[in-house]
């Protein structure tokens, strides 16, 4: 597996671009990885990517760290994070597992949007500063080594 994210990454690295636009690309795709809206990251990584003028490729690939493995965590991680931020009391109301409905999702899970969407955008953010200095890096060594 570490081999195989080696490979994909070095793939990124070789793009025709400069390392900032490339960091930038990667760095978007984190982002959007981090969105809370689940089921568009690969439209809005398309769209976004073309609205910057950024490559389409790097931004979808770093969006795809949010994936079936990796989603429980992350989300978690930004509810967590959002409920920090925002101080809310978000603790989990008793359900009535045998008589809950689909009309009683939202009514269940209301509390709980406010810190998700904080917590997501402000984890993205970081997280897409952050991978923004490392991938400029990377991609500024690996040209080095080229040479």
């Amino acid at each position: 597996m570490k081999r195989y994210v080696r490979e994909r990454l070095r793939g990124l690295v070789q793009f025709d671009e400069p390392p900032r636009r490339l960091a930038a690309a990667f760095a978007l795709g984190i982002f959007i990885a981090f969105s809370p809206w689940l089921g568009l990251h690969i439209i809005s990584a398309v769209a976004l990517a073309w609205l910057f003028r950024l490559n389409k490729v790097v931004v979808i690939t770093a969006s795809l760290l949010n994936n079936p493995w990796t989603i429980v965590p992350m989300y978690v991680f930004c509810l967590w994070s959002g409920i920090r931020i925002t101080g809310q009391d978000a603790s989990l109301p008793e359900i009535a597992w045998d008589r809950l409905g689909f009309s009683d999702i939202f009514t269940v899970l209301k509390p709980f949007l406010l810190p998700f969407i904080a917590g997501t955008i402000v984890v993205g953010a970081i997280a897409a500063v952050i991978s923004y200095v490392i991938f400029a890096w990377a991609v500024k060594r690996y040209r080095r080594s080229e040479k």
